[in-house]
C-alpha cells in the first residue's frame, strides 16, 4: 500500500491513531516513573520535546518563536497547555490509567464551549445536550462522594478545561503559525516555567525512573505531532471520533502493564461520553453535507 495514494480524510485517521496510542505510552511511562512529582514529570516530558521540536525546526527552517502579532495566543496556548498537562499526570498517577484518559477526552466539549465564548463560533441545541451528556457520562467515572478521593477526578476534568483551552488558543492560530512553531513555543515556555518548581519539588529518581520519563517525551512527540498532522490533512469533525482509540489503548496497557481494570461504572461512563461524540461526529458530518449542497 502506496501512502500518497491514500485519500487526505485516510492519512488524517491513519495520523490521529498513531497520535492516540502516542498519548497512551506516554501516559504509561508517566506511571510506571512511579512517586515522582507531577512538576518534575512535566519538566523531562517537555524538555525532550523541546529537543525534538527544535530539530524539526531546523531541518524545515521554520521561525522559533513566530510572528509579533501572535504572541499572546501563544503564551496562552503555552500557560494553558503547562497546566492540563501537569493536572492530567497528577490524575494519570492515581488513577486507573483509561479512567484519567476519558476524562482528559471531555476536552473536545470545553472547546465548544470556549470557540462560542472567545471565538464567536455558533453553538446550538444539539451541541448542548451532547455537552451535557458527556457531563453526565464523566459522573460515573468521577464517581463523586465529596471528600478528598474526589482531587484525582477533579483534576483530570481541570486539566481537559485547560487542554481545551490551549486548544482554543491554536485553533485561533489556524494557519497563522507552523505547527513546529507551536510545539516548540509550548514546549520551551512550560519547561522554563516548570523548572523552579521542579526544583523546589525535586525528588532523586533511579536510572530506570530517568529512562520513563524520557520514552514519555518520545512518545508525547509522537502525540503531539501526530495530531498536528492529522489535522493537517483532514478537518477535526471528520476524523476526531478516532481519537477515543486512545482510551482502547489505555485499557490494553493498564490491563497488560498494571493489572488494572476499570470497574463497571466506568464503563458506563465510557460508553456515555462515546455517545456523546459519535452523535455530534455524525451530526457534524450530516451539516458539512447540507452546506456542500447550499
Amino acid at each position: 500500500m502506496n501512502f500518497n495514494t491514500l485519500s487526505n480524510r485516510t492519512k488524517g485517521i491513519i495520523f490521529i491513531i498513531l497520535s492516540a496510542f502516542g498519548f497512551a505510552m506516554m501516559s504509561a511511562f508517566i506511571k510506571l516513573a512511579g512517586d515522582l512529582p507531577s512538576f518534575e514529570k512535566a519538566f523531562f516530558r517537555n524538555l525532550v520535546s523541546t529537543i525534538v521540536a527544535f530539530t524539526l525546526i531546523l531541518k524545515h527552517k521554520e521561525k522559533f518563536f513566530g510572528k509579533r502579532e501572535n504572541q499572546k495566543t501563544l503564551i496562552l496556548r503555552s500557560l494553558f497547555g503547562t497546566l492540563g498537562i501537569v493536572l492530567n499526570y497528577y490524575t494519570i498517577d492515581i488513577l486507573v490509567l483509561s479512567d484519567a484518559n476519558m476524562l482528559n477526552k471531555l476536552s473536545p466539549f470545553f472547546v465548544i464551549i470556549f470557540s462560542a465564548l472567545f471565538l464567536k463560533e455558533k453553538i446550538n441545541m444539539r451541541q448542548i445536550i451532547a455537552l451535557g451528556i458527556a457531563f453526565f457520562g464523566a459522573l460515573f467515572i468521577i464517581k463523586p462522594s465529596f471528600n478528598l478521593e474526589i482531587l484525582p477526578a477533579l483534576s483530570g476534568v481541570g486539566g481537559a478545561i485547560f487542554a481545551a483551552a490551549a486548544y482554543t488558543c491554536v485553533r485561533q492560530l489556524g494557519g497563522k503559525e507552523k505547527p513546529d512553531t507551536i510545539v516548540f513555543y509550548f514546549s520551551l515556555f512550560s519547561t522554563v516555567v516548570l523548572f523552579p518548581f521542579m526544583i523546589f519539588s525535586y525528588k532523586p529518581m533511579a536510572l530506570i525512573q530517568f529512562l520513563y520519563l524520557i520514552l514519555a517525551g518520545i512518545f508525547a512527540s509522537l502525540g503531539q505531532f501526530g495530531i498536528t498532522l492529522a489535522y493537517k490533512y483532514a478537518p477535526a469533525k471528520e476524523i476526531s471520533i478516532f481519537d477515543y482509540s486512545n482510551i482502547l489503548f489505555s485499557a490494553i496497557i493498564s490491563l497488560v502493564m498494571f493489572s488494572q481494570l476499570p470497574d463497571y461504572l466506568s464503563f458506563i461512563g465510557y460508553t456515555i461520553i462515546f455517545s456523546a461524540s459519535l452523535y455530534m461526529f455524525v451530526y457534524n458530518k450530516k451539516l458539512d453535507k447540507l452546506e456542500r449542497i447550499k
